[in-house]
């Protein structure tokens, strides 16, 4: 029973010196780091803390920004009767390349073959009374009333003919842009109503690629930059930017972004989703581990440095890219002598005796 009384009590005395000695094992780190109290309490005493300190200079930049979008056709029309008749012949196959003014179809001429010849007739014989009543009235052997009735008729009969030319015409049915037959639901034979379509006409060439940009990614994208366009269906195509919405859309509050590109070979399909890779400005950016970051208290994102009295400075920076080993942020002087080690346990304005480390590779 002794025994266990003198051991009892030894445990309790080296219980007490532990607990006095203030060295507290924390995640199996030992003392290795200050804990923040301890920081704080080295700081009111008047002693210095050392901190790890990186010099890093500002690089510049190549970014880029990837969007997803897809591609368009630059221009589609369907093409429609502007008469009615009967298709007399059919010019053109589904998937026939054509140019602006090729025949596209034709519609039955007979019937208004025979009402221009019917209208240029009237037009003659109208024409004929108005001038022969001109010469009478001339003479006087003519009332004026007569004449003007006359000449009123020959307008009439001319602007028949006119019409009657108009209606001739519109039975050729013309491409009005050049590209390639993408849709032909009628058959020589069918009627065709005024604004029925005879054919579909898509023009691929030009292609563009079409993509929505945020307000935040809009600032970088410059009209006229060269841009990747990679399609799903496979190949690598270079285009310039050649649009850039002045609006943003009610519905999602983005802007249009339209990439033109050459499209020669036919090689691009229309409404294939794609992603573009858009180059944007070079910029002077620092890069360092994600680690370093610090938020205030007021919610500001930033670093802690050391300025050239050794003092602790906070410096706000803006987020440009997370990478696997870093990040690059702007908004820092060009060189800045960083904290990276201890930046959570400072002050800003509080004084520290900066330890000099080299930098890592990359950063």
């Amino acid at each position: 029973m002794r025994k266990s009384y003198l051991l009892a009590v030894f445990v309790l005395l080296a219980l007490g010196a532990w607990l006095y000695s203030g060295s507290i094992v924390v995640g199996g780190r030992g003392d290795t780091e200050p804990a923040i109290a301890e920081a704080q309490d080295t700081q009111a005493d008047g002693a210095v803390q050392r901190v790890s300190v990186q010099r890093i200079t500002a690089q510049m930049r190549e970014a880029s920004l990837l969007l997803r979008g897809r591609t368009q056709a630059e221009d589609r029309v369907d093409v429609r009767a502007e008469t009615e008749g009967t298709i007399e012949e059919l010019a053109v196959s589904k998937g026939d390349h054509v140019k602006a003014g090729d025949l596209l179809c034709r519609l039955d001429t007979r019937t208004r073959s025979a009402q221009l010849a019917q209208a240029k007739a009237q037009l003659a014989q109208a024409d004929a009374e108005y001038e022969g009543a001109k010469k009478l009235a001339d003479k006087g052997y003519a009332a004026d009333t007569r004449v003007r009735t006359l000449k009123a008729q020959r307008d009439a009969a001319m602007a028949a003919v006119e019409a009657a030319q108009w209606d001739k015409d519109r039975t050729e049915i013309l491409a009005p842009i050049s590209g390639i037959v993408e849709k032909l639901d009628i058959r020589r034979g069918s009627l065709l109503r005024a604004g029925d379509i005879c054919a579909g006409i898509v023009d691929i060439d030009p292609m563009l690629a079409i993509a929505q940009v945020s307000e935040r990614e809009l600032a970088g994208i410059r009209k006229g930059v060269t841009a990747k366009v990679d399609p799903v269906t496979g190949g690598s195509f270079a285009g310039a930017v050649s649009y850039v919405a002045p609006a943003a859309d009610p519905s999602t509050r983005t802007f249009r972004v339209e990439i033109t590109m050459d499209n020669a070979s036919g090689a691009l399909r229309d409404g294939v989703t794609a992603t573009i890779n858009v180059p944007l400005p070079e910029q002077k950016a620092h890069f360092f581990r994600s680690s370093v970051l610090v938020l205030r208290d007021d919610g500001m994102v930033g670093v802690r440095a050391v300025d050239d009295d050794n003092k602790v400075v906070f410096h706000a920076v803006t987020l440009l890219a997370d990478e696997a080993d870093g990040v690059w942020v702007a908004g820092l002087p060009d060189t800045v002598n960083l904290i990276v080690t201890g930046q959570d346990y400072v002050a800003e304005g509080a004084t520290v005796e900066p330890v000099m480390q080299t930098a890592e590779a990359g950063q």
